[in-house]
């Protein structure tokens, strides 16, 4: 009863910071009693901080107002890229106090390598001087809901690895029994831009990096299919006679609108490069980048109208793209969509652009805690 209370208790602090006991009381039903028992334990476990007396209108004594503490215990999110690992610790209000990038070509490297380096990486950031109460993980590929298995991961060339298991073996003492969760990185970066963005309650994210993911969200939660398989918006083939793709198929959005085959019909080093022969409205690259948009949007609308969705966000790559897709892009869903007369496709860019889906990581394992608090409680007031 406890646990269930302790999380009632704190969704109302969280959902109406400034919020006293007294607050609380009313919107729970839980007794002043019990509410302020609760708030206690929270504010020794540095989840609850106090602050100055509660904003009111009317007589009566003002209760002290109680917000979430800056201080508390920390999301440690980690993003296992193609081409790179980036480490970010968000605190419980969603603030990011720090974020780490590195470039790493992990398509050479074996599971166990790139998860060492994982280990690693979380080691630093542990060393930060902040509590860490879990750890997110998001990786390239199919994660299934239940186990938490990354089924596979084409882009890697990774198949059936315990990433859970296997990190927890790695860090041992390290991690002291930090709880670690592990999803696809398209689905976590729609569910930072649903959290942390701009987006609306209802948008297909899609993530253009060398692969490309979609995370999809309606009335504001992440719809990810029955085993967590849903999103893969890369693997769509949009084209039957196109290139052999990783996953076996074949013409794969993301081996037709992939950063990689952008970079390489553009004739550029890389997406700094890229955008500055955009800017300089170099033939090539402009062209590279409306072919690619008029491939996503082939594969988009497919997506739009199976499940009438009314929004778009670029994330990853595409979002620093977004201004000479947007025109291609939106023209191919006007002319697909058959809704679009009536209700046209909104497209815009991700405001959290590269780091959302290690920011989603991070900001799991911070909601987690929120959603039940006790455990947490517990273990530091043990």
């Amino acid at each position: 009863m406890r646990r269930l209370n302790s999380a009632l208790v704190l969704d109302a602090i969280a959902s109406a910071p400034g919020s006293s006991r007294a607050s609380v009381a009313t919107r729970t039903g839980l007794t002043k009693a019990t509410v302020s028992s609760l708030v206690d334990r929270m504010i020794g476990a540095a989840l609850v901080v106090e602050g100055a007396a509660e904003a009111r209108s009317g007589p009566g004594r003002r209760g002290t107002a109680l917000h979430l503490s800056p201080a508390g215990p920390h999301g440690l999110g980690v993003e296992v890229g193609v081409d790179y690992l980036a480490t970010c610790l968000v605190d419980l209000t969603g603030r990011v106090r720090k974020r780490w990038v590195r470039d790493s070509d992990n398509r050479a490297s074996s599971p166990a390598l790139v998860l060492g380096e994982v280990a690693a990486a979380v080691r630093i950031a542990t060393r930060e001087d902040v509590p860490v109460g879990g750890i997110g993980v998001a990786v390239p590929g199919l994660v299934e809901s239940a186990s938490g298995v990354l089924r596979v991961a084409p882009n890697l060339g990774w198949r059936e690895v315990d990433v859970r298991g296997e990190l927890g073996r790695l860090l041992g003492a390290d991690a002291g029994g930090l709880p670690v969760q592990v999803g696809n990185e398209a689905n976590l970066a729609a569910l930072a831009e649903l959290w942390h963005g701009d987006a609306p309650q209802d948008f297909v994210h899609v993530s253009g990096e060398i692969g490309i993911g979609a995370g999809i969200v309606v009335d504001a939660g992440l719809f990810e299919g029955v085993s967590g398989f849903g999103g893969e918006i890369g693997h769509l083939s949009v084209d039957p006679s196109g290139p052999r793709c990783t996953c076996g198929s074949r013409g794969c959005l993301e081996r037709l609108a992939g950063q990689d085959e952008i970079l390489r019909a553009a004739g550029a080093a890389d997406v700094a490069d890229l955008l500055a022969r955009l800017d300089a409205d170099d033939r090539e690259a402009v062209a590279a980048v409306r072919t690619a948009a008029r491939w996503l949007g082939i594969a988009l609308s497919g997506a739009v109208n199976l499940l009438g969705l009314p929004a778009v966000v670029l994330g990853g790559a595409y979002a620093r793209l977004e201004p000479w897709l947007r025109p291609t892009l939106e023209a191919e869903l006007g002319g697909r969509v058959v809704s679009a007369a009536w209700s046209p496709v909104a497209v815009t860019a991700s405001s959290l652009g590269d780091e959302a889906a290690v920011r989603g990581a991070a900001t799991s394992a911070v909601r987690a805690i929120l959603a039940d608090p006790e455990p947490y409680v517990a273990s530091v007031l043990a």
